[in-house]
C-alpha cells in the first residue's frame, strides 16, 4: 500500500501527448484564425511557451496570439508576418521539453496573365505543344485543358496529354477534329477550399496535307534525377509525338520491376516507393517508323526514423549513466542533445558523442527532462526522457531481512540484504553481538548478501544486517532456525520393460518433522505434469514420506531418466534411474528406388531405432496410382533380413505409378512405417495378357460385330495401346486382321458384301503397345447378323 501510495503521487516532467502539425492556410480564407495544437501530460501540470523562427513570442494582451490551455491561437493571420516555423515548449518544476518544429504556410492561387495568347498554325499529322505557363501558386496545381468553351475537358487518350508536372497539353498527332481554342484550366486544392482560374484562348489551326507517317520523338519526359521519399508515390511522364501515334512501353534497366508499378503509356506510378526502387527507367515510344527512348534515375531518401530511443530513468547520486539514440535515414541523420529545451554540449562530467550522452558521478542538479533530436534535410524526430538523480538513507521498509530463517543442519543459507538505499549503502552483519567476517564457512558478497555453509546447531540466533550511506542508517534482523536435513531413505531403481506394461519406481524420503515435505518427478530434466499426462502417471501413495511413481500402458516415449526429489523450504535431495521401454522398431529412414525395370525396382533405406530390441526382418510395401491402399509386395530375397538394408522388389506391373515404404519388425510386433519414396514409374513392356470376353453377333445384315472387354490400366503394360482382331468363315485357311488403336474400344464391325447371314467365324484378339504385341486369346465362334 506504502508503494502504490508513492507511485500515485510521484511527481513527473512533461509528456507530449499532442504536438503542432504542419499547416497549411488558404489565403483569403474565411476562417479568421488559425490554431497550432499543443498538450502535455506532467505533474505538476504543465506552462506552455512558443517560439516562432527560434524567437520566443511575446502573449501579450492586445497581441494577434493567444495561449488556449497548450494550443497556439493566431487571430486574422497574415503571410508576411506569421508564415514560419513554430515549436511548442512544456515546462514544470521536473524540467522542460520541446515538441516538433512545424511550418505554418499560406496557400494561393494568382489569376493567368490577361495577355493574349500566340494563335498555333502546324499542317496536319504533326504533333503540337501548348504551353500552360500557370500564375504563381503554392503548393501544387492539377492542370485540365478546355477545348473551345467550358466545360469541353480534353480527355488523356493516349493522343493527347496534360503533363501535371508543368500543366503543358501536348498532342502526339494532330486531327480535324483538334481545331479550335485551347485554354489551360488550374485548380488548386487546400485543405476544403477550391479555386480554379482559366487561361486566355490560344487559336490552333491546321494547314492540310498529306499527313506523312513519322518515327517518335519524345516531348514530355521526366527529370534525369527524380528524387523521392520512402513511402510516398512516384509518378514520371513521358510522351512523344509521332504518325501513327506512338506506344508508350516503361521498363527498369536494374534490378527488378516492382509489383506496386500501376499503369502505362505516358505515366510510370510506383506505389508506397521504398529503396528497392531505386535505379535508372527508361521509356520508349515506337510506332511502325522507329523508335525513341529516354532514361532517367529515381533516387530514394528517407526521412529519420528511431531504432533506439531513451527512456525515463532513475539513477544513485554518484553513479555512472550512459544513454544512447540511433536513428535511420537517408542521408544519414544527424543526432543533437538538449537538456530542459537548450543544447546539449561536453562538458567536465558529461560527455556527448553524437547519439551517445555519457554522464559519470551523477549530481543531483544532473535531474531533468533530455531529448535526443534526429535530423536530416527530410524531417527531424524527437526522444524524450526523464532522468531523476536520486539520494536516499538505506531504507528497509520494502524489502526486509526475512523475519525467521530456517535452514537445514549440514546444509547452506543464503541471506540477502538488499535495502533501498542511494547512493547504495555499505553493509556490516551480526549474529547477536558477534560482527561476522569472511571465513571458511562465513561469506559476506559484494553486495551485502551472507552465506552460510555446513550449517549446525549452534548457528541458530539473531543476524541483523546493518546498512549506512552519507544520507543515513538503518537496519534489520532475522532469526535463524536450523532444521532436520531431508535424506532419501529409498532410491528409485533402473528397470527394462516393454511398451504397454506398467511400473512403479519407488521413492521415499526423511525430514524434519516440523515442516512440510513434497515429492517431485522429472523425465529427463523435464518436471512431470500429472494433470497433462492422458493417465500414464499417478503418484502412488498418500503418505508424506513416500513419493512412488506409478506409470501405465507405458510407450516408448516413457524412456529415460527419471529423478524424485523431495524437498523442504530449506532444503532438498534427489536421487534418478533409468527406465528402458522396448516396443516395436521406429520407422527406417531414407528410402530411394534405384535400377527401375518394368516389372522390378532395387529399394535401399537406412535403419531406424530398435527401441531397445534387435530388428529381426524388413517388410516392403507399395501403392499404386489405382488404388490409396498400401500392399505387401514380393522380394527377393523373399525374407529380408533385420540387418539388411537393401532388396529387389519383383513382381511389378510395367509402365505402372509406385510409391514405395519399408516397416521394420522385431519380437515386439511391427513398427512405424517410413515416409513414402518419391513417386515412380516402371519402364514399359509388351503387353502380357490377352483381352478377354471375347465373343459378338447380331447387327444389320452382311455385318460381323466383335466384342471384347477392355483391357484395365494395370495390364496395358505401356504407352499406344490398343487390339489386333484376326477372324475368318470356319472352315476357311485364311485369317483377316483388323487393329483397333484405342485402350477404351469395346467393339470392332466388319462389314461385307459377301457374308452370309448367320455365318460362324472363328475370332481371336491380342493387344499391342509401343513395345510389341501380347499374346493371342483362345478362338472363340462369332456368328454374322441373322436374316
Amino acid at each position: 500500500v506504502w508503494c502504490q501510495a508513492q507511485s500515485s503521487t510521484r511527481n513527473y516532467g512533461p509528456v507530449f501527448e499532442e504536438q503542432p502539425a504542419h499547416t497549411l492556410f488558404p489565403e483569403g480564407s474565411e476562417e479568421e484564425k488559425v490554431t497550432l495544437a499543443c498538450r502535455a501530460r506532467a505533474s505538476p501540470p504543465a506552462t506552455y511557451r512558443w517560439k516562432m523562427n527560434g524567437t520566443e513570442l511575446k502573449m501579450e494582451p492586445e497581441s494577434r496570439y493567444r495561449l488556449v490551455a497548450g494550443d497556439l491561437v493566431i487571430n486574422n493571420p497574415v503571410k508576411a508576418k506569421d508564415a514560419g516555423s513554430y515549436q511548442c515548449v512544456a515546462s514544470n518544476s521536473r524540467g522542460t521539453v520541446v515538441s516538433r518544429e512545424a511550418s505554418l504556410r499560406f496557400g494561393f492561387l494568382q489569376e493567368f496573365s490577361a495577355e493574349e495568347r500566340d494563335p498555333v498554325k502546324i499542317t496536319e499529322g504533326w504533333g503540337v505543344m501548348f504551353t500552360c505557363s500557370p500564375p504563381p501558386h503554392y503548393p501544387g496545381l492539377s492542370y485540365r485543358w478546355l477545348l473551345n468553351e467550358f466545360p469541353n475537358f480534353i480527355p488523356a487518350d493516349g493522343r493527347r496529354f496534360v503533363s501535371q508536372t508543368t500543366g503543358n497539353l501536348y498532342i502526339a498527332k494532330t486531327e480535324a477534329s483538334d481545331l479550335g481554342n485551347y485554354s489551360c484550366f488550374a485548380t488548386s486544392h487546400i485543405d476544403f477550399i477550391t479555386k480554379s482560374v482559366f487561361s486566355k484562348f490560344s487559336r490552333l489551326s491546321l494547314a492540310a496535307e498529306d499527313a506523312r507517317q513519322y518515327a517518335p520523338s519524345i516531348k514530355a519526359r521526366f527529370p534525369a534525377d527524380t528524387y523521392a521519399l520512402t513511402g510516398q508515390v512516384v509518378t514520371l511522364e513521358c510522351f512523344a509525338f509521332g504518325n501513327p501515334v506512338p506506344r508508350i512501353k516503361w521498363r527498369k534497366l536494374d534490378g527488378s520491376q516492382s509489383s506496386k508499378w500501376i499503369g502505362s503509356e505516358p505515366l510510370l506510378q510506383i506505389q508506397d516507393v521504398g529503396f528497392q526502387d531505386e535505379g535508372t527507367y527508361e521509356c520508349e515510344a515506337e510506332n511502325i517508323k522507329g523508335r525513341d527512348s529516354y532514361q532517367g534515375r529515381i533516387i530514394i531518401q528517407a526521412q529519420p526514423e528511431w531504432l533506439e530511443v531513451i527512456s525515463d530513468t532513475e539513477a544513485d547520486i554518484g553513479s555512472d549513466l550512459r544513454w544512447s539514440c540511433a536513428a535511420s535515414g537517408k542521408p544519414r541523420p544527424a543526432v543533437r542533445w538538449l537538456r530542459d529545451g537548450q543544447p546539449l554540449t561536453s562538458q567536465n562530467r558529461i560527455e556527448v558523442s553524437g547519439g551517445e550522452l555519457r554522464f559519470s558521478k551523477l549530481v543531483l542538479e544532473d535531474s531533468g527532462m533530455y531529448q535526443c533530436v534526429a535530423e536530416n534535410k527530410h524531417g527531424t524526430v524527437y526522444a524524450s526522457a526523464e532522468l531523476i538523480v536520486q539520494a536516499l538513507a538505506p531504507d528497509f521498509r520494502l524489502n526486509p531481512v526475512k523475519r525467521l530463517i530456517p535452514a537445514a543442519r549440514s546444509g547452506k543459507v543464503i541471506i540477502p540484504c538488499q535495502p533501498r538505499a542511494a547512493p547504495k549503502a555499505t553493509v556490516l552483519w551480526t549474529k547477536g553481538t558477534e560482527l561476522l567476517t569472511n571465513s571458511s564457512r562465513v561469506t559476506i558478497t559484494r553486495d551485502g548478501t551472507l552465506i552460510l555453509q555446513n550449517i549446525s546447531k549452534s548457528d541458530e540466533g539473531k543476524y541483523t544486517c546493518f546498512a549506512e550511506n552519507f544520507m543515513g542508517k538503518a537496519n534489520s534482523t532475522g532469526i535463524l532456525s536450523v532444521r532436520d536435513a531431508t535424506k532419501i531413505t529409498l532410491a528409485p531403481s533402473s528397470a527394462d520393460i516393454n511398451v504397454g506394461e506398467n511400473l512403479t519406481l519407488q521413492c521415499h524420503a526423511s525430514h524434519d518433522p516440523t515442516m512440510d515435505l513434497t515429492f517431485t518427478w522429472s523425465l529427463d530434466d523435464f518436471p512431470i505434469d500429472f494433470d497433462k499426462s492422458e493417465g500414464h502417471y499417478q503418484r502412488a501413495s498418500l503418505r508424506e514420506t513416500i513419493g512412488d511413481l506409478s506409470i501405465f500402458n507405458t510407450q516408448l516415449k516413457h524412456g529415460g531418466r527419471y529423478t524424485c526429489t523431495a524437498q523442504t523450504v530449506v532444503d532438498s535431495a534427489s536421487e534418478s534411474a533409468t527406465l528402458t521401454v522396448r516396443g516395436p522398431p521406429g520407422p527406417p529412414g531414407g528410402v530411394v528406388v534405384r535400377d527401375i525395370s518394368d516389372t522390378s525396382v532395387q529399394l535401399s533405406w537406412s535403419r531406424g531405432f530398435d527401441n531397445h530390441s534387435p530388428i529381426a526382418r524388413y517388410l516392403i510395401e507399395a501403392r499404386t496410382l489405382l488404388s490409396s491402399n498400401w500392399k505387401q509386395m514380393r522380394t527377393n530375397p523373399g525374407n529380408i533380413e533385420g540387418n539388411a538394408e537393401t532388396a529387389l522388389v519383383v513382381n511389378l506391373i510395367p509402365w505402372m505409378d509406385y510409391e514405395f515404404r519399408v516397416l521394420a519388425s522385431n519380437i515386439l510386433g511391427v513398427g512405424e512405417p517410413s515416409l513414402p519414396s518419391s513417386k515412380i514409374r516402371t519402364k514399359e513392356a509388351a503387353p502380357t495378357v490377352a483381352p478377354s470376353g471375347l465373343g459378338g453377333g447380331g447387327g444389320a445384315p452382311n455385318e460381323l460385330i466383335i466384342n471384347w472387354t477392355p483391357t484395365l490400366r494395370d495390364y496395358q503394360n505401356g504407352d499406344g495401346f490398343g487390339y489386333i482382331l484376326s477372324f475368318r468363315k470356319k472352315g476357311t485357311q485364311e485369317w483377316l486382321t483388323a487393329k483397333v488403336p484405342h485402350a477404351e474400344s469395346l467393339h470392332y464391325v466388319y462389314h461385307n458384301e459377301s457374308i452370309g447371314p448367320y455365318t460362324p467365324f472363328e475370332v481371336k484378339i491380342k493387344a499391342y503397345n509401343r513395345k510389341g504385341e501380347g499374346p493371342e486369346s483362345l478362338t472363340a465362334i462369332v456368328y454374322s447378323a441373322e436374316e
